[in-house]
């Protein structure tokens, strides 16, 4: 049912930093900073040959990463990204199966463009799980 990981995302309280840290410490290939205001974030893709890692800052007062900050002020790994080649019949089968999709359960369009989705940590051993449809 899961694909590929498409992406680890990592929360940080100082956005050029993390940026600094990657390009300029570990070589790797930066993307910009790209606003999501639908989802109160502001999110940068470091590209690596095999996945990508993306990196959170909050975007706004209201943004799930402001709450995740706080209690994590040196940030860290916020949620992992699984490809799904149907959202719909992925949160179906989710969902008849107990799990919970937060958000109401409908998708939102993600960073990539694409639908995408959440599925509650307490049900996937203490791991935001977010599922992109490719």
């Amino acid at each position: 049912m899961i694909g590929r990981l498409n992406h680890v995302a990592i929360a940080v309280s100082d956005l050029d930093a993390g940026i600094a840290l990657y390009r300029d410490t570990l070589g790797a290939n930066v993307g910009a900073p790209q606003d999501e205001p639908d989802h109160g974030v502001t999110v940068v893709f470091i590209e690596l040959p095999n996945t990508k890692i993306e990196l959170l800052y909050p975007l706004g007062e209201n943004s799930p990463i402001a709450g995740f900050l706080e209690k994590n002020p040196s940030g860290g790994i916020h949620h992992i990204c699984y490809e799904v080649d149907d959202i719909i019949a992925v949160r179906d089968h989710l969902v008849a199966s107990g799990a919970r999709v937060l958000g109401g359960g409908e998708p939102k369009i993600g960073a990539h463009k694409k639908p995408v989705l959440f599925l509650h940590p307490k049900d996937f051993n203490g791991t935001l799980i977010e599922l992109e449809q490719v």
